[in-house]
């Protein structure tokens, strides 16, 4: 597509924009003087849907005035509450709605995961994880290692680069997987790297592993309510992801988990077990043994943060009205739009270390500025005086992510016309 470089384009591509509406549902942050800031940071912490508040205060009004009764009466008894988010988080993933559940933090999640598909033995116990990897990745991965008696120095292989280069290609991925598959038995991979933001080919990914009979696992913390997923049509085995970047639930919030269908019913399989993953019809009778639900909910432990569900439900609303394909179609066009413009006005001061190619990448731009760090620091720095809010990755990254729900094209204008400035 061709783009221009002017505000007069950019507020008409917002006038053809079908999902102009979204932002009305959101609540931005301001200045002292009310002046509304140009948010791009929704792939650290997305915006608060205006429907969050309803959704909170019908369970404070419940805890006031029906205490315990709660979880059985009212409008949305809290007892089955984290249903209410099973089948929209499954449309924002691709997957069915038993395969997934709404329960825990991602790094949690992550960990319970491994206790079921991590089964490492003396000929097949490496995990293989991209370079650079989140942190909380690389010590959940480590200690899981640890603790079947292996070490990470041996059993941990990282995929690089080639020299010189900062994303890792898909052909060189899948040649490594091809070669270290037959010692590998987790492949732990992003959605999106969440440094650069490149976006890895999952079905690719997915098929080669199962290949040489690797399990495939995703952490899709950059990816969930960013990219157009089909988890269960790629056949992932599982996949975690926390819900406060693109899906909005806030700070802290809920995370969820998907499990392929085929694993459904297979009730051996080793998981470290609570009661809320008991089969529903006999749970408050307590027995004392375990009867494990079938699905996702089947790895559940404890029962639902009701408060932290809130959130998240009011902000899938929102993506059920929009639907992730009309999403993906914008974000793409968005994306593209500020790629265009920094590369038109500030090529010569920065590099844009993302993919330039949709397929191979979400919302995020990565940008790294010419010169010294501390110069590029004192960029961030201004930017935020001038009311831009994007995010800092040491050592050298300012991430910027134009959220296809409630960013609009007028935004990115303003924002690459003032870093030009700035520059």
């Amino acid at each position: 597509m061709n783009y221009e470089n002017s505000s007069d384009y950019a507020v008409e591509l917002d006038r053809q924009d079908s999902l102009k509406q979204f932002q009305d549902s959101f609540y931005f942050p301001h200045n002292a003087k009310n002046q509304k800031h140009i948010y791009l940071c929704g792939n650290s912490l997305g915006l608060q849907t205006k429907s969050t508040r309803k959704w909170v205060s019908e369970i404070l009004d419940g805890w006031e005035f029906r205490a315990v009764k709660g979880h059985f009466t009212g409008p949305h008894p809290w007892l089955a509450f984290h249903e209410l988010l099973t089948e929209k988080l499954a449309s924002v993933v691709g997957a069915h709605s038993m395969e997934v559940v709404a329960m825990n933090s991602l790094t949690v999640n992550l960990h319970l995961m491994m206790v079921s598909f991590y089964r490492p033995t003396v000929e097949r116990n490496k995990i293989l994880i991209e370079a650079k990897a989140f942190s909380s990745d690389v010590y959940a991965v480590s200690s899981q290692i640890r603790f079947h008696g292996f070490e990470p120095e041996t059993s941990l292989i990282v995929a690089y680069p080639r020299q010189g280069e900062i994303n890792i290609r898909t052909e060189d991925l899948l040649a490594l997987i091809e070669s270290e598959g037959d010692t590998i038995s987790l492949i732990l991979f992003p959605g999106v790297q969440y440094f650069t933001g490149q976006a890895f080919d999952m079905a690719k990914i997915t098929e080669a592993g199962h290949k040489k009979g690797c399990i495939v696992g995703f952490d899709l913390a950059h990816a969930a309510g960013n990219l157009l997923l089909k988890l269960h049509d790629w056949d992932v085995d599982f996949a975690v992801w926390c819900s406060y970047k693109y899906l909005n639930a806030g700070p802290g919030a809920v995370a969820a988990c998907f499990v392929h269908e085929r694993y459904s019913l297979q009730f051996d399989l080793p998981r470290f077990t609570g009661w809320w993953g008991h089969d529903k019809s006999s749970r408050f009778q307590m027995p004392d043994q375990f009867c494990v639900l079938p699905g996702a909910e089947g790895w559940q432990i404890s029962n639902p943060p009701i408060l932290s569900m809130a959130p998240l439900l009011a902000s899938l609303e929102q993506f059920d009205k929009a639907g992730m394909p009309a999403l993906r179609a914008k974000s793409e066009k968005l994306t593209a739009y500020l790629d265009f413009l920094l590369r038109q006005q500030c090529d010569d001061k920065i590099t844009i270390i993302t993919p330039a190619t949709s397929d191979d990448r979400g919302a995020q731009l990565s940008l790294i500025l010419a010169g010294e760090i501390q110069q590029w620091k004192k960029v961030h720095e201004k930017l935020t005086q001038a009311g831009v809010v994007c995010d800092w990755r040491e050592p050298n990254v300012m991430r910027v992510a134009p959220v296809p729900l409630y960013n609009r094209f007028i935004e990115v204008f303003d924002f690459v016309k003032l870093l030009q400035s700035i520059l």
